[in-house]
């Protein structure tokens, strides 16, 4: 990546949307927009190419841990890719990688790679359902897996791939005012993506702590972007 995607001007998206309200999130609620889905069209679908052709398939999870008493404080778990990897190094993402020849599918490969990537045991994972496809300018066409996480999983990050793991709250992410557009005219090419940056508080002992920002744009960004647009609709119903 050749340039930085913060200073890339940004604006909020036109349209007033809202926030999907928080008890709008939890396990039941969550289970039922995906029993039922209502009839809806993703906002994004394909970013520019970049010079690739054939495309790979790929899929993700997006892991939704039931915090909170309740389980009614859910966090999305994301990944911090290691800076060595020949794709997206550095970036934030969630778990997953292409779909293998042995994988049953798509579902079958996200959970598989959240297992290899962050130790994410199958048996504390149950699946909700897939968004539509989402094509990355580098060729890979994504599923997005949504699964509900039990919070009794501890992460065990694979140094080779994930250089750091953390959470942020669903309610968070599902709140457009949280959602910045970016646009960026390049070699005659206008690129548009969205970013999601959240701060938290990282614990450095003794009682202090320091703000980090965690920040999410790109296809991450984009596949976030359209889980809200599915809740927007089901809960519009």
């Amino acid at each position: 990546m050749d340039f930085d995607p913060r200073q890339i001007p940004w604006s909020s998206h036109q349209g007033h949307w809202p926030a999907i309200d928080a008890a709008q999130l939890g396990a039941s609620q969550l289970s039922a927009c995906f029993a039922s889905p209502p009839v809806w069209a993703p906002e994004l679908i394909r970013e520019l190419p970049m010079g690739q052709t054939a495309t790979v398939q790929a899929a993700v999870l997006i892991p939704i841990v039931l915090r909170g008493p309740l389980g009614n404080a859910p966090h999305v778990l994301l990944t911090q890719r290691t800076e060595h990897l020949s794709t997206h190094a550095g970036q934030i993402a969630f778990p997953g990688g292409k779909v293998d020849a042995h994988d049953l599918s798509p579902e079958a490969a996200a959970v598989r790679e959240a297992q290899e990537e962050v130790g994410l045991d199958p048996h504390y994972v149950r699946i909700l359902g897939s968004l539509p496809h989402y094509v990355t300018g580098t060729a890979f066409v994504i599923t997005p897996v949504v699964a509900l996480v039990d919070p009794a999983f501890e992460p065990r990050p694979n140094p080779h791939e994930v250089a750091d793991v953390f959470e942020v709250p669903l309610a968070f992410l599902m709140n457009p005012a949280n959602h910045r557009f970016h646009e960026w005219l390049r070699d005659g090419v206008m690129r548009q993506w969205y970013s999601m940056p959240y701060t938290e508080l990282a614990d450095l002992g003794n009682g202090q702590q320091q703000a980090q920002e965690r920040f999410i744009w790109g296809a991450t960004a984009g596949m976030l972007r359209n889980f809200y647009r599915f809740l927007l609709a089901a809960n519009s119903l």
